[in-house]
């Protein structure tokens, strides 16, 4: 790809927000996405509501927060960064001593100088998060100790989106909304969902495909949504990726479905060929929404897909998650790993030659017409594409046997379907 979205800016505007399960940051994110896209549709949720084992919890509201000592000075501004506040913090205004205070400050030991992220969503506690060399030097007195917020009995929201497509079969995307200002966890993968929407809208004529994106909540969102579209995911998704963590150039990740065995597992195998860096996980590593997708009884064909793998990044649920990780650079190498494969769906995962035996090719510009040692290998991705075009085996396969990129194998498809030598099918049928 050269044409890409500015998803740097569209992150940057919504980096401050402070986005949790519910309340205001999330519904104004939902809504800055909706002008992106507007079809999107928000559901919501009742507070309350059962969803499969789960109850969907009180909506938070977070105006202010502080640590004040009796001097004056504050520490663990919410205004400063939202982090400072544990997420889903009950409220309260009091006034106590220091040795009473430090067992509600939560930091990293081990990354002393960052604000770590911390959240307590299903039993209610208050508290603070700050730097743990900042809490080591706070002065000996008396502190207010204020978080103006509220729980009450609202709603959770998410969004969904599907565009139809020829076929009832869907491309699946979806990624977690609920986290406060970390730009690579978890802004980027709602920002890199949305462009890839607009690519769909914009650029795939006559969709083979339907497509799903769905923006959450993480673990109770992709609950609440099951519960009311188990049935029609099941039958429809062909496959899925949830998207976490893309905003990095470091490295890319394949976070496998539960078997490894997945469409959505080939998809991002050969999509993954050639890029530097490519670590691949087992189901075993899982850790967002692929979780509730993979569940027994669901089992969607779905994989996860990250730039630098949730928790295996040291900025990870730190104030550190900044746009020294993120950049526009990292977002669009995770661009062209999904519109590799989104491409690959629309092309056909099937191709079928037309010829009997091998095709002449050099009649058609297409292999060279003087032979020798050395030359044909500008065209051996060619022919060993050819020599797959059975019907039976993917486009996938070929690129992962071949060791070709998939953004290769698609350029061969287009060029040699359009020299009317295959034909590119959406299921497997295979030679007669």
């Amino acid at each position: 790809m050269s044409d890409y979205y500015p998803m740097i800016k569209w992150a940057k505007d919504l980096f401050p927000l402070c986005r949790s399960l519910t309340g205001s940051g999330t519904r104004e994110t939902l809504q800055y996405f909706k002008r992106l896209n507007p079809e999107l549709e928000i559901h919501s949720f009742d507070s309350g509501q059962q969803v499969f084992d789960w109850t969907i919890p009180k909506e938070w509201e977070i105006n202010d927060a502080y640590i004040e000592h009796e001097s004056g000075q504050r520490f663990a501004q919410f205004s400063i960064h939202n982090l400072h506040v544990l997420n889903y913090s009950t409220p309260i205004d009091t006034v106590m001593q220091l040795e009473e205070l430090l067992p509600h400050i939560y930091t990293q030991p081990d990354q002393p100088d960052w604000i770590p992220y911390v959240t307590s969503y299903y039993k209610e506690r208050w508290g603070f998060c700050m730097a743990h060399s900042q809490k080591e030097q706070l002065p000996a007195g008396s502190y207010r100790v204020f978080i103006d917020s509220r729980l009450f009995d609202g709603q959770l929201q998410l969004a969904d989106a599907v565009l139809p497509g020829s076929s009832k079969k869907e491309l699946f995307f979806s990624s977690p909304i609920c986290h406060p200002s970390m730009a690579n966890n978890e802004l980027s993968g709602p920002v890199l969902l949305n462009g890839l929407m607009k690519y769909v809208k914009e650029r795939v004529v006559d969709q083979r495909f339907s497509y799903r994106f769905l923006l959450i909540p993480e673990t109770i969102g992709s609950i609440a949504y099951l519960s009311r579209h188990t049935d029609t995911l099941k039958n429809n998704v062909y496959a899925g990726f949830n998207l976490a963590c893309v905003g990095d150039d470091r490295a890319y990740s394949h976070i496998q479905s539960p078997y490894g065995n997945t469409v959505a597992d080939a998809a991002l195998q050969s999509a993954l060929i050639g890029k530097d860096n490519v670590v691949t996980y087992s189901y075993l590593s899982r850790g967002s929404d692929e979780r509730q997708f993979c569940a027994p009884h669901i089992e969607l064909p779905l994989a996860g897909f990250c730039r630098s793998k949730f928790a295996e990044y040291p900025e990870y649920h730190t104030s550190a998650d900044d746009f020294d990780v993120v950049t526009q650079e990292g977002f669009n190498g995770a661009f062209d790993v999904m519109t590799s494969i989104i491409d690959a769906f629309e092309y056909g995962l099937y191709p079928i030659a037309k010829c009997l035996g091998e095709p002449q090719l050099g009649k058609r510009d297409l292999y060279p017409t003087v032979s020798q040692k050395g030359n044909h290998d500008s065209v051996k991705t060619r022919m060993d594409y050819l020599a797959y075009a059975n019907g039976r085996t993917s486009v996938f396969d070929i690129a992962s046997m071949t060791g070709t990129p998939l953004m290769v194998v698609n350029e061969e498809s287009r060029i040699l379907s359009e020299h009317d030598l295959v034909e590119l099918q959406s299921e497997q049928t295979g030679l007669a």
